[in-house]
């Protein structure tokens, strides 16, 4: 693969990068093991400090880390800075928290005059990260932070057109005092992915990227029987009962389709409305898509970015059009996007019948799927009716309903009145094509350690 920065709002070229050498990769993991027996000996105060320093320097000079994530990957300047943000509080939650939920837990046993049995959590070692383009940086923190904190160490494989900003995220750990080899981006290729895996050093893998990839990571990993953790697709459900505030739903709607151009496993990709407000939704909804200004991400005033590339955007045109000759309707809509760039014209599909395949993608840029439901009977059966299992939302006056609602939908995450969202203080996963695992908070802290039993007998308990 090349690793190269081309700038999605212009197609231009800016910088290519050497893939890593086997030789380099082996230092690395050799690096890692190294820096892993000296940082699971530190303490938590010591491991915070650096996670603070850290998250210190993303603040201090945020504007200059934001401008590599909309140069590398084309997202609004305004989404990068929140995304530098995001990522200094996950580096602050594990300060806060980190020492508290990895505190041993005493187990209850049937005779305590016997003795006592101890949970204790201890890190397994050098890990493998995976990681996307599509947040540079809060992907990188949501492994990172938990694992440093747990007392593991970390290789990067980032995605190859965001190669600055994972260099960028290693200077940065650097910087705040993270011993060498603890955490190392590398400019890998798809045989070296593998070579790592199986390395004795290497204990786990976490991936978040396509099912494609997944599918491949995983069975690499288990074959060489090591832990793995996948953050895979998604397909979100956005349901809208009859009794939704629209003017305000239809706002979330658009925003929920559309941030960071599209191009968000939790994305609001699906839209189940009601029958009863189906009409006036849709129609809203068209008004609030054409609003939308695509333009130069770095102008304020854009609010639709390009997609993450050309190739991209080539894609998602393709399965419109595939969609379309399944039986789908599209309608493009709002004012023509820009000709130069990797952009993508706002579409609506509708009328995707049940036989239709298409209803089961996902489309990952400014792509709508709308569906009529007859009532929320008919809209939870549709919400469920999916291979994925990541997130979802249901919008609603009663919001106590909208949580029984939620509870019947199939997925690792469902917000009420909310667009599926990510916060540091939220945990993170899902189920069936989803992936499995989770990150962020205690459940991704405890991901990658060995939970080990010491169990304490009185030696003349039994005599």
């Amino acid at each position: 693969m090349t690793y190269a920065t081309i700038n999605p709002y212009t197609n231009e070229v800016l910088a290519n990068f050497p893939e890593a050498t086997d030789a380099e990769v082996k230092d690395a993991i050799t690096a890692a093991h190294g820096a892993f027996l000296f940082w699971r000996e530190t303490s938590f105060a010591e491991r915070a400090a650096v996670l603070q320093k850290a998250a210190n320097l993303l603040r201090q000079n945020a504007d200059d880390h934001a401008r590599l994530l909309t140069l590398e990957m084309g997202k609004l300047i305004s989404e990068a800075r929140a995304e530098v943000e995001l990522s200094a509080k996950i580096l602050e939650y594990y300060v806060k928290y980190a020492e508290k939920l990895l505190q041993p837990e005493r187990l209850p046993v049937a005779d305590p005059a016997e003795g006592e049995a101890v949970l204790v959590a201890e890190p397994l070692g050098v890990l493998l990260a995976i990681e996307p383009w599509n947040f540079p940086y809060y992907q990188i923190a949501r492994i990172l932070a938990p694992q440093l904190s747990a007392g593991n160490t970390l290789l990067l494989k980032h995605a190859s057109n965001v190669p600055q900003c994972a260099a960028n995220f290693e200077r940065l750990m650097r910087q705040a005092g993270l011993p060498d080899g603890a955490f190392t981006n590398l400019y890998a290729t798809r045989a070296q992915v593998e070579m790592i895996i199986n390395d004795p050093r290497v204990h786990g893998v976490a991936l978040t990227g396509s099912e494609d990839a997944g599918a491949v990571v995983a069975a690499q990993a288990g074959r060489a029987l090591k832990k793995s953790t996948m953050e895979l697709g998604g397909s979100d459900a956005f349901i809208v009962l009859a009794d939704a505030d629209l003017a305000k739903t239809v706002k979330w709607a658009v925003f929920g389709r559309h941030w960071n151009g599209g191009q968000v496993c939790v994305s609001s990709k699906r839209m189940i409305i009601v029958d009863e407000v189906y009409d006036e939704f849709l129609n809203r909804y068209r008004h609030g898509v054409a609003a939308l200004v695509a333009g130069d991400p770095f102008d304020a005033a854009t609010t639709l970015a390009p997609l993450s590339s050309q190739k991209a955007a080539d894609d998602i045109r393709d399965k419109i059009r595939e969609a379309v000759a399944l039986g789908a309707h599209a309608e493009e809509v709002g004012p023509p996007v820009p000709n130069r760039g990797a952009f993508v014209q706002p579409t609506i599909l509708t009328e995707l019948a049940d036989d239709n395949p298409a209803r089961y993608w996902e489309f990952f840029g400014p792509v709508s799927m709308l569906f009529r439901a007859r009532d929320e009977e008919d809209a939870i059966r549709i919400a469920n009716d999916s291979p994925f299992g990541l997130g979802g939302s249901v919008f609603t006056g009663n919001p106590r309903h909208g949580a029984e609602v939620a509870k019947r939908i199939s997925t690792g995450m469902v917000f009420v009145n909310h667009p599926t969202k990510v916060e540091a203080d939220l945990p993170f996963g899902g189920i069936r094509r989803s992936g499995y695992g989770r990150e962020l908070l205690g459940l991704g802290l405890k991901e990658f350690v060995n939970h080990k039993l010491i169990d304490i007998v009185d030696i003349d308990a039994r005599f």
